[in-house]
Protein backbone atom coordinates (compact mmCIF):
# COMPACT_ATOMS: atom_id res chain seq x y z
CA UNK A 1 0.00 0.00 0.00
CA UNK A 2 2.80 2.41 0.90
CA UNK A 3 4.48 1.69 -2.41
CA UNK A 4 1.32 2.44 -4.40
CA UNK A 5 0.77 5.73 -2.58
CA UNK A 6 4.33 6.98 -2.95
CA UNK A 7 4.69 5.71 -6.52
CA UNK A 8 1.35 7.30 -7.42
CA UNK A 9 2.32 10.68 -5.94
CA UNK A 10 5.67 10.64 -7.73
CA UNK A 11 3.95 9.73 -11.00
CA UNK A 12 1.62 12.70 -10.60
CA UNK A 13 4.66 14.88 -9.90
CA UNK A 14 6.29 13.55 -13.07
CA UNK A 15 3.35 14.82 -15.15
CA UNK A 16 4.37 18.41 -14.43
CA UNK A 17 6.36 20.15 -17.18
CA UNK A 18 10.12 20.27 -16.67
CA UNK A 19 9.94 24.06 -16.32
CA UNK A 20 7.69 23.66 -13.30
CA UNK A 21 9.85 20.88 -11.90
CA UNK A 22 12.88 23.14 -12.12
CA UNK A 23 11.10 25.75 -10.02
CA UNK A 24 10.57 23.04 -7.43
CA UNK A 25 14.21 22.06 -7.87
CA UNK A 26 15.33 25.59 -7.01
CA UNK A 27 13.30 25.44 -3.82
CA UNK A 28 14.65 21.98 -2.99
CA UNK A 29 18.23 23.09 -3.68
CA UNK A 30 17.88 26.04 -1.28
CA UNK A 31 16.29 23.78 1.33
CA UNK A 32 19.03 21.12 1.05
CA UNK A 33 21.90 23.61 1.19
CA UNK A 34 20.64 26.30 3.55
CA UNK A 35 17.91 24.84 5.77
CA UNK A 36 18.54 21.11 6.05
CA UNK A 37 22.27 21.47 5.28
CA UNK A 38 22.13 17.97 3.83
CA UNK A 39 25.62 16.46 4.09
CA UNK A 40 27.06 19.95 3.76
CA UNK A 41 30.00 19.17 6.03
CA UNK A 42 30.85 16.15 3.85
CA UNK A 43 30.62 18.25 0.67
CA UNK A 44 32.96 20.93 2.00
CA UNK A 45 35.36 18.37 3.43
CA UNK A 46 35.57 16.70 0.01
CA UNK A 47 36.00 20.03 -1.77
CA UNK A 48 38.74 21.06 0.66
CA UNK A 49 40.64 17.84 -0.06
CA UNK A 50 40.15 18.07 -3.83
CA UNK A 51 40.76 21.80 -4.20
CA UNK A 52 43.00 23.05 -1.36
CA UNK A 53 44.05 25.96 -3.54
CA UNK A 54 40.52 27.37 -3.79
CA UNK A 55 39.17 30.01 -1.43
CA UNK A 56 36.14 29.37 0.77
CA UNK A 57 34.12 31.63 -1.53
CA UNK A 58 35.08 29.54 -4.57
CA UNK A 59 34.16 26.34 -2.77
CA UNK A 60 30.78 27.80 -1.82
CA UNK A 61 30.09 28.58 -5.47
CA UNK A 62 30.90 24.97 -6.46
CA UNK A 63 28.83 23.62 -3.55
CA UNK A 64 25.74 25.69 -4.38
CA UNK A 65 25.94 24.64 -8.04
CA UNK A 66 26.35 21.04 -6.91
CA UNK A 67 23.18 21.19 -4.80
CA UNK A 68 21.31 22.67 -7.74
CA UNK A 69 22.53 19.84 -9.98
CA UNK A 70 21.60 17.32 -7.30
CA UNK A 71 18.07 18.71 -7.02
CA UNK A 72 17.74 18.93 -10.82
CA UNK A 73 18.84 15.32 -11.13
CA UNK A 74 16.23 14.18 -8.64
CA UNK A 75 13.41 16.03 -10.39
CA UNK A 76 14.55 14.85 -13.82
CA UNK A 77 14.69 11.26 -12.59
CA UNK A 78 11.11 11.41 -11.32
CA UNK A 79 10.11 12.99 -14.64
CA UNK A 80 11.36 9.83 -16.34
CA UNK A 81 8.43 7.95 -14.80
CA UNK A 82 6.13 9.45 -17.45
CA UNK A 83 8.47 11.15 -19.94
CA UNK A 84 7.68 10.60 -23.61
CA UNK A 85 10.25 9.06 -25.92
CA UNK A 86 10.59 12.42 -27.64
CA UNK A 87 11.43 14.14 -24.35
CA UNK A 88 14.02 11.50 -23.49
CA UNK A 89 15.64 12.01 -26.90
CA UNK A 90 15.74 15.76 -26.18
CA UNK A 91 17.25 15.24 -22.73
CA UNK A 92 20.03 12.96 -23.97
CA UNK A 93 21.99 14.05 -27.04
CA UNK A 94 23.90 11.12 -28.54
CA UNK A 95 26.77 12.03 -30.83
CA UNK A 96 26.69 10.37 -34.27
CA UNK A 97 30.30 9.20 -33.93
CA UNK A 98 29.48 7.54 -30.61
CA UNK A 99 26.50 5.81 -32.18
CA UNK A 100 28.74 4.49 -34.93
CA UNK A 101 31.31 3.30 -32.40
CA UNK A 102 28.85 1.29 -30.32
CA UNK A 103 26.91 -0.16 -33.23
CA UNK A 104 29.89 -1.51 -35.20
CA UNK A 105 31.94 -3.36 -32.59
CA UNK A 106 31.61 -7.12 -32.22
CA UNK A 107 33.18 -7.26 -28.75
CA UNK A 108 31.77 -7.03 -25.27
CA UNK A 109 32.12 -3.50 -23.95
CA UNK A 110 32.95 -2.43 -20.42
CA UNK A 111 32.02 1.18 -19.67
CA UNK A 112 33.75 2.93 -16.78
CA UNK A 113 31.62 5.84 -15.63
CA UNK A 114 31.44 7.87 -12.42
CA UNK A 115 28.89 9.62 -10.25
CA UNK A 116 28.26 12.62 -12.49
CA UNK A 117 24.83 14.01 -13.32
CA UNK A 118 22.56 12.77 -14.64
CA UNK A 119 23.39 9.10 -14.88
CA UNK A 120 19.71 8.13 -14.84
CA UNK A 121 19.03 10.08 -18.04
CA UNK A 122 22.10 8.62 -19.73
CA UNK A 123 21.07 5.10 -18.77
CA UNK A 124 17.77 5.49 -20.62
CA UNK A 125 19.48 7.24 -23.52
CA UNK A 126 21.80 4.26 -24.00
CA UNK A 127 19.35 1.45 -23.38
CA UNK A 128 16.76 3.07 -25.68
CA UNK A 129 19.05 2.49 -28.68
CA UNK A 130 19.39 -1.26 -28.06
CA UNK A 131 22.84 -1.79 -29.56
CA UNK A 132 23.14 -4.87 -27.37
CA UNK A 133 21.98 -5.76 -23.85
CA UNK A 134 22.98 -3.09 -21.33
CA UNK A 135 23.99 -4.49 -17.95
CA UNK A 136 24.06 -1.94 -15.16
CA UNK A 137 25.97 -2.85 -12.01
CA UNK A 138 24.55 -0.89 -9.09
CA UNK A 139 24.13 -0.67 -5.32
CA UNK A 140 20.49 -1.43 -4.36
CA UNK A 141 18.80 1.21 -2.24
CA UNK A 142 18.11 0.31 1.38
CA UNK A 143 14.57 1.68 1.15
CA UNK A 144 12.52 -1.04 -0.59
CA UNK A 145 9.90 1.38 -1.88
CA UNK A 146 12.36 3.66 -3.64
CA UNK A 147 14.35 0.63 -4.81
CA UNK A 148 11.23 -0.56 -6.67
CA UNK A 149 10.56 2.92 -8.09
CA UNK A 150 14.12 3.39 -9.32
CA UNK A 151 14.22 -0.13 -10.76
CA UNK A 152 11.10 0.72 -12.76
CA UNK A 153 12.73 3.88 -14.12
CA UNK A 154 16.07 2.25 -14.88
CA UNK A 155 14.65 -0.80 -16.66
CA UNK A 156 12.18 1.09 -18.87
CA UNK A 157 14.13 0.25 -22.05
CA UNK A 158 15.48 -3.09 -20.96
CA UNK A 159 18.53 -2.28 -18.86
CA UNK A 160 19.44 -5.41 -16.90
CA UNK A 161 20.25 -4.39 -13.34
CA UNK A 162 22.89 -6.44 -11.56
CA UNK A 163 23.23 -5.82 -7.81
CA UNK A 164 26.87 -5.39 -6.87
CA UNK A 165 26.35 -7.42 -3.71
CA UNK A 166 25.23 -10.47 -5.72
CA UNK A 167 27.13 -9.94 -8.94
CA UNK A 168 28.25 -13.46 -9.86
CA UNK A 169 24.82 -15.09 -9.71
CA UNK A 170 23.05 -12.31 -11.63
CA UNK A 171 25.80 -11.92 -14.23
CA UNK A 172 26.12 -15.63 -15.05
CA UNK A 173 23.17 -15.87 -17.53
CA UNK A 174 24.63 -13.06 -19.68
CA UNK A 175 28.36 -13.80 -19.73
CA UNK A 176 28.44 -15.67 -23.04
CA UNK A 177 26.56 -13.08 -25.12
CA UNK A 178 27.65 -9.69 -26.42
CA UNK A 179 26.75 -6.89 -24.03
CA UNK A 180 27.63 -3.47 -22.68
CA UNK A 181 28.34 -3.55 -18.96
CA UNK A 182 28.26 -0.16 -17.23
CA UNK A 183 30.26 0.28 -14.04
CA UNK A 184 30.14 3.37 -11.86
CA UNK A 185 33.58 2.49 -10.58
CA UNK A 186 34.21 5.29 -8.08
CA UNK A 187 32.44 3.38 -5.29
CA UNK A 188 34.29 2.95 -2.02
CA UNK A 189 35.56 -0.65 -1.67
CA UNK A 190 34.07 -2.79 1.05
CA UNK A 191 37.52 -3.88 2.20
CA UNK A 192 40.31 -1.32 1.69
CA UNK A 193 42.87 -4.06 2.39
CA UNK A 194 41.80 -5.74 -0.88
CA UNK A 195 41.71 -2.60 -3.02
CA UNK A 196 44.08 -0.76 -5.30
CA UNK A 197 45.43 2.40 -3.65
CA UNK A 198 46.39 5.42 -5.74
CA UNK A 199 46.55 9.17 -5.39
CA UNK A 200 43.23 10.81 -6.18
CA UNK A 201 43.40 14.60 -5.95
CA UNK A 202 46.72 14.15 -4.16
CA UNK A 203 45.48 11.85 -1.41
CA UNK A 204 45.88 8.03 -1.19
CA UNK A 205 42.49 6.54 -2.04
CA UNK A 206 41.24 2.95 -2.39
CA UNK A 207 39.50 1.74 -5.54
CA UNK A 208 37.75 -1.55 -6.20
CA UNK A 209 39.72 -4.15 -8.15
CA UNK A 210 36.68 -5.88 -9.68
CA UNK A 211 36.40 -3.84 -12.89
CA UNK A 212 40.01 -4.51 -13.85
CA UNK A 213 39.72 -8.23 -13.10
CA UNK A 214 36.46 -8.50 -15.05
CA UNK A 215 37.94 -6.74 -18.08
CA UNK A 216 40.76 -9.30 -18.26
CA UNK A 217 38.63 -12.35 -17.47
CA UNK A 218 35.96 -11.60 -20.09
CA UNK A 219 38.22 -9.91 -22.65
CA UNK A 220 36.24 -6.69 -22.63
CA UNK A 221 36.77 -3.71 -24.85
CA UNK A 222 37.24 -1.01 -22.20
CA UNK A 223 35.83 2.47 -22.64
CA UNK A 224 35.84 5.43 -20.25
CA UNK A 225 32.80 7.68 -20.27
CA UNK A 226 32.33 11.28 -19.20
CA UNK A 227 28.82 12.63 -18.54
CA UNK A 228 28.34 16.27 -19.50
CA UNK A 229 25.49 18.60 -18.57
CA UNK A 230 25.05 20.76 -21.67
CA UNK A 231 22.37 22.88 -20.02
CA UNK A 232 19.47 22.36 -17.68
CA UNK A 233 17.65 19.23 -18.81
CA UNK A 234 20.07 18.36 -21.63
CA UNK A 235 22.94 15.89 -21.25
CA UNK A 236 25.48 14.25 -23.48
CA UNK A 237 28.55 12.12 -23.02
CA UNK A 238 31.95 11.54 -24.49
CA UNK A 239 33.58 8.12 -24.67
CA UNK A 240 37.29 7.36 -24.74
CA UNK A 241 38.35 3.89 -25.94
CA UNK A 242 41.14 2.59 -23.71
CA UNK A 243 42.01 -0.93 -24.83
CA UNK A 244 40.74 -3.87 -26.89
CA UNK A 245 43.05 -6.26 -25.03
CA UNK A 246 43.07 -5.57 -21.26
CA UNK A 247 45.16 -8.69 -20.60
CA UNK A 248 48.18 -6.87 -22.06
CA UNK A 249 47.98 -4.12 -19.42
CA UNK A 250 50.04 -4.27 -16.24
CA UNK A 251 48.31 -4.93 -12.91
CA UNK A 252 46.75 -1.71 -11.71
CA UNK A 253 47.26 0.13 -15.00
CA UNK A 254 43.63 0.18 -16.05
CA UNK A 255 42.54 1.36 -12.61
CA UNK A 256 45.17 4.10 -12.51
CA UNK A 257 44.22 5.36 -15.95
CA UNK A 258 40.59 5.47 -14.86
CA UNK A 259 41.49 7.46 -11.72
CA UNK A 260 43.49 9.98 -13.75
CA UNK A 261 40.68 10.26 -16.31
CA UNK A 262 38.10 10.80 -13.59
CA UNK A 263 40.13 13.50 -11.85
CA UNK A 264 40.58 15.35 -15.14
CA UNK A 265 36.82 15.26 -15.84
CA UNK A 266 35.94 16.43 -12.32
CA UNK A 267 38.39 19.34 -12.50
CA UNK A 268 36.76 20.47 -15.73
CA UNK A 269 33.23 20.46 -14.23
CA UNK A 270 33.55 20.20 -10.44
CA UNK A 271 29.91 21.02 -9.65
CA UNK A 272 28.67 18.07 -11.71
CA UNK A 273 30.23 15.40 -9.45
CA UNK A 274 28.50 13.75 -6.48
CA UNK A 275 30.36 15.37 -3.58
CA UNK A 276 27.84 14.27 -0.94
CA UNK A 277 29.34 10.79 -0.57
CA UNK A 278 32.58 10.37 1.35
CA UNK A 279 35.20 9.60 -1.26
CA UNK A 280 38.08 9.62 1.27
CA UNK A 281 36.48 7.66 4.12
CA UNK A 282 39.32 5.11 4.45
CA UNK A 283 42.64 6.16 5.99
CA UNK A 284 45.83 4.95 4.36
CA UNK A 285 47.93 2.48 6.37
CA UNK A 286 51.54 1.36 5.83
CA UNK A 287 50.40 -2.22 5.17
CA UNK A 288 48.56 -0.99 2.07
CA UNK A 289 51.85 -0.04 0.41
CA UNK A 290 51.94 -3.32 -1.55
CA UNK A 291 48.57 -2.34 -3.03
CA UNK A 292 49.64 1.14 -4.06
CA UNK A 293 49.91 1.93 -7.78
CA UNK A 294 51.68 4.88 -9.35
CA UNK A 295 52.66 5.87 -12.87
CA UNK A 296 56.23 4.84 -12.01
CA UNK A 297 55.07 1.24 -11.50
CA UNK A 298 53.70 1.19 -15.02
Amino acid sequence: MKYKVIAGLLYLLSLLPLKVLYVLSDVLSFFLYTILQYRRSVVFENLSIAFPEKTLHEKKIIAKKFYRNLADSLMETFKLLSASEQLIDEMFVFDDELEKYFSQTNKKIQLHAMHSFNWEVLNLGFSKRNYMPLLGVYQPLKNNIFERIFRKIRTRYGTILIPANDFKRNFFPHQFQQYIIALVADQNPGDPAKAWWADFFGRPTPFVTGPEKAAVKHDHQVVFMNFIKVKRGVYTCTVFPITDDPATMKPGELTLRYIQFMEKCIRERPDNYLWSHRRWKHAYKPEYEKLRITSVDL
